[in-house]
């Protein structure tokens, strides 16, 4: 299938959420790699999906930063909107954590400290992302993380609208902070509950908050006190233990903060073999990482 004589796209999806699926393409104008994302087709108009997924849509165009995908192009097609993205190759979290089994503490660091750095970002132009969970972390060959689909986020501006569905919390319940449970409201805070589910699945191979029904995973999040990660530093489990603080007055203050404390943590990251580049294969994103990185402000 070929969009406006310029995207022609791959036959199966690469992945399907809960707004629409992903396919890879070629831009044959530019002559370059891209990902398309298209809104879910129903049967009947709904301005609801529509109107979040052109929010995403500002949201990535926003958001600049290394660790979030370029939004390149927007429109409709067959009555359908899409947006086109940077293409991004790697392997999801989820995946990682399900292929590799427990990730090692060095690297549950800097994926979470990465991810930290993508939400300082947001949280600065006041993007909440609302649905950070394994699937949406994604880790490149040259170790780098990019944080995706921002279908969900919240941005907050004067004239920006809540979005909900009568009966339903959106967001995922394995994942979500207990406010949006409890009263569906998100804050910077919200995210760093999220990542520290993450973690916790990270470092366990498993997910922190189960059941058999949502309703079930939403009261443990509300009321369960998470179980301590064995084997790991004390500090660690002392900092995972403060993200997922049930009163998020009593998480860390703000991404920038919670990176410091990962800092100690991703020090002598191991191969990670079959999903990283050796370390012979040139990277010039780090390249450029570790001159930045030198930069005193």
């Amino acid at each position: 299938m070929v969009i406006g004589d310029r995207y022609e796209l791959d036959d199966l999806p690469l992945g399907q959420g809960g707004m629409g699926a992903v396919y890879g393409g070629h831009d044959k104008h530019l002559d370059r790699r891209v990902a398309v994302k298209f809104l879910k087709l129903l049967t009947g108009p709904d301005e609801e999906l529509n109107r979040r997924f052109l929010r995403e849509a500002r949201i990535l165009a926003k958001l600049e930063h290394p660790g979030a995908p370029v939004l390149y192009d927007f429109g409709t097609f067959d009555q359908r909107l899409f947006q086109v993205m940077q293409f991004i190759e790697g392997v999801t979290v989820a995946d990682l954590v399900s292929e590799h089994g427990p990730l090692p503490v060095p690297w549950a660091a800097a994926i979470a400290a990465q991810a930290c750095a993508v939400l300082s970002a947001a949280h600065a132009l006041s993007i909440y992302h609302r649905d950070l969970k394994p699937t949406n972390l994604m880790l490149c060959p040259d170790g780098s993380v990019k944080v995706l689909d921002f279908g969900l986020a919240m941005l907050r501006e004067a004239d920006s609208t809540q979005f909900t569905r009568i009966g339903q919390i959106l967001g995922t319940p394995a994942y979500m902070a207990p406010e949006q449970i409890q009263s569906g409201l998100s804050g910077p805070r919200s995210d760093l509950y999220a990542l520290g589910c993450v973690m916790h699945e990270m470092l366990t191979g498993e997910q922190l908050f189960t059941g058999p029904t949502e309703y079930v995973v939403f009261e443990r999040q509300v009321k369960e006190r998470p179980p301590a990660v064995p084997g790991v530093p004390a500090e660690l489990n002392r900092l995972i233990e403060d993200l997922l603080e049930k009163d998020p007055d009593n998480r860390p203050v703000g991404a920038d903060v919670l990176y410091e404390r990962l800092q100690p943590f991703a020090v002598d990251l191991p191969m990670l073999p079959g999903f990283l580049h050796p370390s012979s294969v040139p990277s010039p994103g780090r390249m450029y990482a570790r001159m930045v990185g030198r930069v005193l402000i």
